[in-house]
């Protein structure tokens, strides 16, 4: 059994002492007295859950098993001890291959990369005027084709945009096998945008970008999640999203949760990586296309925690919305929360919030 000492963030506040671990958390022990923070300056939070994360270290997911490791490998060393691979827009038979390789990488954790929980798949059935930087793949909903892939892969969440799904049909028969799905890169107006709630959508994919906005005599999507959503995914690189916005949309968004939608060019130095079927240039902690499109992110999570504490939002908030929030959203009910029972996955911060210690299922994967 072993133990890890701090103060300790738990689903009913904050504990000075130690959790108690083997592959699970077997128990948290506060100190005799203790209410505030451990002596050495420890804080620990549940592992953030990243349910958006197309690459990282160097490694598109659209690039297969090998790649798929280094983006596994380097989101742990930042916090992240969980997350879903996501496929872009591409031809069938590339996301055929991706989300091969994705199933086999999530049975098979390496000893030093985040757990892999399955695939979101972002696209391809996507507005094809509503791309951002998807490659130009954009399809009609294939029934059989979706049906297939989650007959054999562990495909958790689905990105659409409801306008290309006539009669709502893909949303529902991915609701009915329990199949998360996130509205997104959408030109969808209001009316529509909650048709596709009633449908079975339950969220919202990197909110305000590539959706149809708000305006107070045409809502858009966005005002159909800011107006309605229980959920909803927001990138708070600061960039993506100014800081007021992100701030309105936390008041509204009873459980928005933050994501990376890192590309390969996470973790790396300033250069050109892939996205797909894409090339996108990394310039000073942003990715762009050549024509100056935003192209996901160079994002990590600890960076997103530092982010948003530096807005305002307070610690314990910003932690569960990196890791309860996007754990609950795809049924993880036993990751993002330091609890008895709970997988052991945590991350440990200094006094500046720079990561110290990862543990993924009661193992150190990372330690500075």
């Amino acid at each position: 059994m072993s133990n890890l000492s701090g103060r300790i963030l738990t689903p009913d506040g904050w504990v000075a002492g130690r959790i108690e671990y083997d592959e699970k958390i077997a128990s948290v022990v506060g100190d005799s007295g203790g209410s505030g923070g451990s002596d050495d300056g420890v804080t620990i939070l549940p592992g953030f859950v990243d349910l958006h994360v197309p690459g990282g270290g160097g490694g598109d997911v659209m690039q297969g098993l090998a790649a798929i490791r280094r983006c596994a490998a380097l989101h742990a060393s930042h916090g992240t001890t969980s997350f879903l691979a996501t496929t872009i827009t591409a031809p069938a038979d590339d996301i055929d291959a991706a989300v091969a390789a994705i199933s086999e990488a999530a049975q098979d954790r390496g000893s030093n990369e985040a757990r892999i929980l399955g695939a979101h798949l972002e696209g391809p059935y996507l507005n094809p005027e509503r791309l951002g930087a998807q490659p130009p793949f954009a399809q009609a909903p294939d029934l059989a084709f979706i049906g297939g892939l989650c007959d054999r892969a562990p495909i958790r969440l689905v990105t659409l945009a409801p306008e290309c799904d006539p009669g709502h049909a893909l949303i529902k028969q991915l609701a009915a096998r329990d199949v998360a799905v996130q509205i997104g890169h959408s030109g969808a107006d209001y009316d529509a945008a909650m048709e596709a709630l009633a449908a079975g959508a339950r969220g919202f994919t990197h909110l305000y970008n590539a959706m149809s906005p708000l305006h107070h005599r045409a809502p858009g999507v966005v005002g159909a999640a800011l107006a309605h959503g229980e959920y909803a995914a927001l990138i708070p690189d600061l960039v993506h999203v100014a800081p007021g916005a992100i701030l309105a949309a936390l008041r509204a968004v009873p459980r928005l949760y933050f994501v990376t939608d890192a590309t390969a060019a996470a973790g790396m130095p300033d250069g050109e990586y892939p996205l797909g079927r894409h090339t996108v240039t990394k310039r000073g902690g942003t990715v762009f296309l050549a024509d100056g499109t935003l192209a996901g992110s160079a994002l990590t999570m600890d960076q997103a925690l530092r982010n948003l504490v530096s807005i305002g939002v307070d610690l314990a908030d910003a932690a569960q919305r990196l890791a309860t929030y996007p754990a609950d959203f795809i049924g993880a009910i036993d990751r993002g929360r330091i609890e008895t029972g709970a997988y052991a996955d945590f991350v440990a911060l200094d006094a500046e919030l720079q990561v110290t210690q990862v543990v993924v299922e009661g193992e150190t994967v990372f330690a500075a």
